[in-house]
């Protein structure tokens, strides 16, 4: 279900021992995020008296893992770790399981007419592309790939471009959202200054 690396365990061990408790166990929650693309993790201490009826317990040997029902699904195949470094230590979840369920309706096709027929051909010539990733509460969430992932411009292409597109075509939306990571792109096709 979920993997502690051997250093999250030694971290966590050190922390019970230099605040004196023992006993108590570890409990890893996560609930969907703000986007469809994101999971937000919480990790507290817990005693064997705070436990939760229907918890998975993960017995480590030195301490337990305490996970509920409902975070179960979302932390299935979840990596917690502890990272050290100069400007950024501290337990960090990660999930390469997870992703986004396939989004279906008449919103999520029609606005996948639009990138389809209107949004992409534009920005292809940039070596771009969007794609659908969701609508929810008649918000659409897209992510930006090729040359727009990590591109200087790519607030004025949503703003400009791609959101007056798709709500002239889609009126009943109320609004578009970006939810790429544009940290990771490789090859933008307008450099951030």
């Amino acid at each position: 279900m979920l993997t502690i690396t051997d250093a999250a365990k030694q971290k966590f061990l050190s922390v019970l021992a230099d605040e004196d408790r023992k006993e108590q166990g570890l409990r890893v929650t996560a609930k969907p995020g703000m986007s469809p693309l994101s999971v937000d993790y919480g990790l507290s201490f817990v005693a064997p008296s705070e436990t939760v009826a229907g918890d998975e317990v993960i017995d480590l040997g030195d301490f337990n893992v305490y996970v509920d029902p409902a975070s179960a699904p979302l932390l299935r195949g979840a990596i917690v770790d502890y990272v050290s470094g100069l400007n950024d230590s501290g337990f960090k979840i990660t999930n390469p399981e997870a992703g986004p369920a396939r989004p279906s309706g008449p919103l999520v096709e029609k606005v996948q007419q639009v990138l389809e027929s209107r949004v992409n051909p534009a920005i292809r010539s940039h070596g771009g592309i969007v794609s659908l990733v969701d609508v929810k509460e008649d918000i659409a969430y897209l992510q930006f790939g090729g040359g727009c992932q990590g591109c200087g411009m790519v607030d004025v292409t949503l703003k400009q471009g791609v959101e007056v597109m798709i709500k002239e075509a889609v009126p009943e939306l109320k609004g578009v959202m970006d939810v790429t990571d544009h940290a990771g792109g490789t090859n933008p096709y307008y450099r951030s200054g």
